[in-house]
This record gives C-alpha cells, structure tokens and sequence, in this order.
C-alpha cells in the first residue's frame, strides 16, 4: 500500500512547468540582448562554447530535484500496521475556586495563578486519566466535561478567572453537587462489571465558605467518590488588588467600614472537608512537591478501561526522495553547459581547443 500523508503538498507541482517556462523566456531574452549588442556577426563566435545540450539537461535535472522534495514534503508512506492501544485511568474532577479571594498577591503572582500553573502540571504528570473542570465561587459552572484530551484541559484551566461563575463568595455545597452530576453524566457507566474510580481535588483558599460542605461530602464518599484538597495562599495573608479593564492596579479592596479586606488561607477548613471526603490534603508551598504527591495518590488507585482503539501506522518513505533531491542537486551543480572539446576563434582563424 503506497499513499501520502499530506497530499494536499502535492498541489506544489505547478511550480515545475512555471520554472521551465520562465526559464525559456529569460534564455530568449538574453540571446536577443546579446545579439543587439554583440551583434549577428560576433554572437555565433562568442556563444560556441555553449552547449545547449547540456543547458536543457540542467533545466531537467533542476525540475526534477524540486520534484522530489515536492514529493518528501507530501510524505510518501508505505506499508501498513496495526496496533491496540488501550486507555486507562481515573476521573477526575478539578474544582477550583475562581473567587475574588483568590486573586490575593501574597503567592506570587496570585492564588489563582499559582493554582492555574500546578494543575496544569498534574494533567502532564498523569496523562490517560479523565478530568473535568468545575470553577465555583457563589455559584459553580461545568466548564469542561470529563475528557481525556490534555490540550483541551489545559486550555480550560488557563482560562479560570472570577469571571467564570455568576456569583461571588465560596459555595463549597453547590460546587461538590456540580462535580458529582459531572461524573454521572460524562464518567463510565459503572455496573457489576465495571467501576471508575472516582476523585474530586479541590484548589482553593478555604475563606468565606458555607455551611453543608462537610455533610455532603461525607455523603459523596460514601458513594465511592474520594475528595482531596490543596490550600492556596499564607497564613498571614494579603489584600485584593482591584484592577481597572486594563489590567492596571487602582487599589485594593475594602469592606464597609473603609478598611482594606485580608485575605487568609483556611487550611483547616480545607483539611476537614479532604477528611470526610477520605482524600489526601496538601498545603501548596512554592517550591513544594504536592504535586508530585498528589500525582502518587493517583497512581495508587485502581484504574478503569475507557477506551481501546486500533491506531494505524505507516512507514515512512520521504528519506528516500530527500536523498534522490540531494543526489540530482549535487549532479546538477557539478554538471557544467559547456561544451568539453570546441574550436575558439581567434581573430582570422579557429584553433582546436583541447
């Protein structure tokens, strides 16, 4: 089986007869400027040592060069394998706080973009699994079904900001049943014979939540769904910057006595609701290797069959035709137009030339 893989290169092929073509014309062209300055009499005399011959032979050898590496960059393939490649995992659903809390300065550059930075490097880490993002604060939003495109992940997670969710504040409750009706309606259908293993990670500061988190989520993992937590931000704290369309810093945020809001990471909040959930806790330090920890909790659980799928593979080919390019492009060069043997004309009389 002989095919292309980018067949589409192919359409370069024009290319050949425009350079013949615009060879001959200027090869035209520059025999009637010699003449009209030379004149009829002296151009045959002046031109002999030429070989035509040899000329035409260039202009072929230089078609054909470009020909083959037309054909390389179309990518000639042949043969044909087959292979089963399976797909296997976990699911996982990411809930990552988005609210105004997270933007505070005292990790660098904010919370949110610490934890932006982190999960992304878990998707790296743990290729093969299932993940969906939930971005919560006052109310929560499914931005990203579970799937196991790594791409596509990253660029939900790039895209978590405060304005990803309607409304303020830190509804831990309404986030957990979000990430739960996530998994019923994107995860595996789980039977007697197959079962997903099933974690929610919460990224967040802990501040400013509601009551009911820590009852739900005993319920959830009473249903077999562990949640594992990471808290971002310092003990001490730090204050919101409010920033204006452009990005600019015009102040911080204040509450109604005038005073400016600090902002401070609830680890044992987040602690307690990673206990009830039966999941792991970290506190996120830069520098840290929670991530890597996290990442082993992972590997540690059972995994599921999502898929298997048979991927076809081909042999490459465009060696060869880059190889030949090269070859016809040295012989080319090292070919000259003209003739070995020629008689020159010297004045009144012509002499052999050896």
């Amino acid at each position: 089986m002989f095919r292309f893989e980018n067949i589409q290169e192919l359409r370069w092929l024009i290319v050949i007869p425009l350079l013949w073509i615009i060879s001959w014309v200027y090869s035209k062209m520059k025999e009637k400027k010699i003449a009209r300055n030379l004149g009829a009499r002296l151009t045959p005399y002046l031109t002999k040592s030429v070989s035509i011959k040899k000329r035409r032979w260039k202009q072929f050898l230089q078609g054909l060069c470009v020909l083959m590496m037309i054909l390389a960059w179309a990518r000639p393939q042949s043969g044909k394998s087959q292979q089963k490649i399976k797909s296997e995992g976990i699911e996982i659903m990411l809930l990552v706080d988005v609210s105004e809390s997270m933007m505070a300065e005292d990790v660098k550059p904010n919370r949110l973009a610490q934890a932006k930075i982190e999960l992304a490097r878990l998707i790296d880490l743990s290729p093969g699994n299932k993940v969906g993002i939930v971005a919560f604060a006052g109310s929560s939003a499914l931005l990203c079904p579970l799937t196991n495109d790594p791409g596509a992940i990253k660029m939900y997670i790039e895209s978590l900001s405060p304005s990803s969710v309607s409304a303020q504040g830190t509804n831990f409750e309404e986030a957990l049943r979000v990430a739960q009706e996530g998994f019923e309606r994107g995860g595996v259908s789980t039977d007697e014979t197959s079962k997903a293993t099933r974690v929610i990670l919460v990224a967040s500061d802990g501040e400013d939540h509601e009551e009911g988190a820590l009852a739900i989520a005993d319920k959830i993992a009473k249903a077999g769904i562990k949640i594992s937590t990471v808290a971002y931000g310092t003990e001490k704290g730090g204050a919101i910057p409010v920033r204006d369309g452009m990005g600019y810093l015009r102040g911080y945020k204040k509450d109604h006595q005038g005073q400016t809001v600090l902002s401070t990471v609830r680890g044992d909040f987040l602690q307690k609701l990673a206990q009830a959930g039966q999941g792991s806790f970290y506190f996120a330090v830069f520098g840290g290797n929670h991530v890597s920890q996290l990442n082993e909790d992972f590997d540690k659980l059972d995994k599921t069959l999502f898929d298997s799928q048979i991927a076809t593979q081909y042999e490459e080919k465009f060696q060869v035709f880059l190889l030949l390019a090269f070859l016809v492009g040295i012989f080319e060069l090292l070919l000259g137009d003209r003739h070995t043997k020629f008689r020159l004309w010297t004045g009144r009389f012509e002499v052999s030339k050896p």
